[in-house]
């Protein structure tokens, strides 16, 4: 017996929003699905795991074009991974530099906290530090 799901129900299943999937549709990660009778989009459990593939792929920010290689890679399952781990080490790289910028990023704000001493907006440190210098 084959399983099959409304968009409703692959929504709920996936935990996805139904226009997340038609959107996923348009840009080609899924495939677009068969129609029932009243014309209503009609999913397999392929589409589901295809689904819960690019939500785990997007949710650990992979990009959308990189999703797309990761899809067509997986479904090449004999061909070598290495250019699934050079994907994968550029974009941990990438994950490691946001970090650095967030830490630095962080501290110039704890910084400008630390600086104000209250009162009022015209002897704010904090905007004077916005401000342009002249």
């Amino acid at each position: 017996m084959t399983i099959s799901f409304s968009i409703g129900q692959l929504a709920s299943a996936a935990q996805t929003p139904s226009a997340t999937i038609r959107y996923y549709e348009k840009i080609g990660l899924l495939s677009t699905p068969s129609r029932t009778g009243s014309n209503y989009r009609q999913y397999s459990q392929e589409d589901l795991d295809r689904l819960a593939f690019v939500r785990r792929a997007r949710g650990t920010g992979f990009t959308i074009d990189q999703v797309r290689s990761l899809l067509a890679f997986s479904d090449q399952r004999d061909a070598d991974c290495c250019k699934v781990m050079a994907m994968t080490s550029e974009h941990l790289h990438a994950v490691e530099q946001k970090i650095a910028d967030l830490v630095v990023l962080k501290e110039q704000l704890a910084s400008m906290l630390a600086s104000c001493q209250g009162g009022t907006v015209a002897n704010c440190r904090i905007i004077d530090t916005l401000q342009p210098r002249q």
